[in-house]
């Protein structure tokens, strides 16, 4: 047998563990895993200082299209993900015009088909008017479920109420991912922020109660509808309690966070980065970032996104609160937790788990999500122990900017394979655009182990 790709020698990882072994590719599968060395590849990689990944599943992107191209778009976005590791993204629906109809839904699809360099899926953004159609809506191809603004952010998608919350809870059955902030107290208290406000007063507008007290009211609506819920972008410690009792509880309730609520904190992060560091829910003080930091540790999350929210510089350095909020993401994913496993906070199976198979556990997606013989050959290969300076001149996003200007980050994706495909070779870029539309299996009885 010859195989498309062989990968010999390399660290095998997975969230149970990692092993010594060869990975042989063929036709878009991961067809043999093992001692492999009687054997040949069309491409072959020597692989022997490196580990392969599953390839990171990002479960929240804003690529910006249609409506903003000119901050991001379905290639340049997808781009920098699979030169970060990224083989798949959930995209957002709070583009222009949201997504919240089976056509604006068949819209992105087309934009996406020849064009993403990783396989892909769009949310359905719930508003008060579609709230009715949401279980028809959530079952179309190319979707992972349903999206919720509980609070306002970029865009004009919200459902602020209760009533409103509760009518889309009870239409439909897949899990909804939701941004958590309440909006009665957003509003109260925007009146807080003067002329002389800058972005360091973010977190105290957006404060930690309006994230606990949109969390508590979202669960109290999930037990009463029996819907499972989603928790994106977790920023406080009070919503830690409130979540593990609901998974407790058996709601079926997962979460997220952001490798930025994990790296950065207030009030360094605004006086390094100003508007730059802007971002909703806010990057807190770091009582707030060492208690996700325990809680990633201790498992509660089920898995990592970037939330990339990429704005041009221009509009990020208008004045605070003028200047909007979010920072690009994709890239920096992998390679922010690897160096989180690298300085000791994680193992690397608890990398693997964030990134690739809890998110793939959660959201049913078929085939995904580990590097396990028959599943789709969707690998990041990478240096463990190579350290690389970020610098503006690697980002692949149209933004054109990171957070993590001359962070030193430790851990690089080195090749990745999309499908079967290679996509990036030592770093580079080659091949073409081959990404997919993902497949999703809902089990209604599923949570993740």
């Amino acid at each position: 047998m010859e195989f498309d790709i062989l990968i010999r020698g390399s660290l095998v990882a997975s969230g149970a563990g990692s092993e010594r072994a060869d990975v042989g590719v063929k036709d878009g599968r991961i067809e043999r895993i093992g001692d492999l060395s009687a054997l040949s590849g069309i491409v072959e990689i020597d692989a022997s200082e490196l580990a392969v990944l599953p390839g990171a599943i990002d479960t929240q992107v804003h690529f910006r299209e249609p409506g903003a191209e000119h901050k991001e778009d379905l290639e340049s976005g997808s781009l920098a993900g699979v030169m970060g590791g990224v083989t798949a993204i959930f995209d957002m629906p709070n583009t222009k015009p949201p997504t919240t109809t089976a056509e604006s839904l068949a819209d992105k699809l087309r934009r996406a088909e020849g064009r993403s360099w990783c396989h892909y899926a769009f949310y359905v953004g719930a508003s008060p008017e579609n709230a009715g159609s949401l279980a028809d809506l959530e079952m179309l191809p190319g979707t992972p479920g349903v999206k919720v603004f509980m609070g306002s952010s970029t865009g004009s998608l919200l459902v602020e109420d209760d009533e409103t919350l509760l009518k889309v809870l009870e239409h439909g059955t897949r899990r909804v991912a939701v941004h958590s902030e309440d909006e009665r107290r957003l509003r109260e208290r925007k009146s807080l922020l003067t002329s002389v406000s800058t972005a360091a007063h973010h977190p105290m507008w957006r404060d930690p109660e309006v994230a606990r007290l949109a969390t508590e009211r979202l669960l109290k609506l999930s037990a009463e509808a029996k819907r499972p819920v989603h928790i994106l972008h977790v920023s406080t410690s009070d919503e830690l309690p409130l979540i593990e009792r609901a998974k407790r509880a058996g709601l079926g309730t997962t979460a997220e966070v952001t490798p930025q609520h994990l790296w950065f904190y207030a009030p360094d992060c605004y006086e390094r980065l100003g508007t730059l560091a802007q971002m909703n829910p806010p990057i807190r003080d770091s009582w707030h970032q060492m208690a996700l930091r325990q809680a990633v540790v201790d498992g509660l999350f089920d898995m990592v996104g970037s939330d990339h929210a990429p704005h041009t510089v221009d509009e990020k350095l208008r004045p605070y609160p003028e200047s909007p909020s979010g920072m690009p993401g994709v890239q920096t994913l992998l390679p922010v937790m690897l160096d989180l496993a690298f300085t000791g906070l994680l193992t690397l199976e608890q990398v693997v788990r964030l990134t690739s198979e809890g998110p793939a556990e959660v959201f049913g997606l078929t085939g995904k999500g580990r590097v396990k013989e028959g599943f789709d050959a969707d690998l990041c290969v990478v240096d463990l122990k190579e350290p690389r300076i970020w610098t503006r001149e690697l980002v692949a996003s149209k933004c054109g900017w990171t957070p993590w200007d001359g962070e030193c980050l430790t851990g690089v994706p080195r090749h990745v394979v999309v499908g079967g495909r290679m996509c990036v070779m030592d770093g580079r870029l080659v091949g073409r655009p081959s990404g997919r539309m993902l497949q999703f299996e809902w089990k209604p009885d599923a949570t993740p182990r």
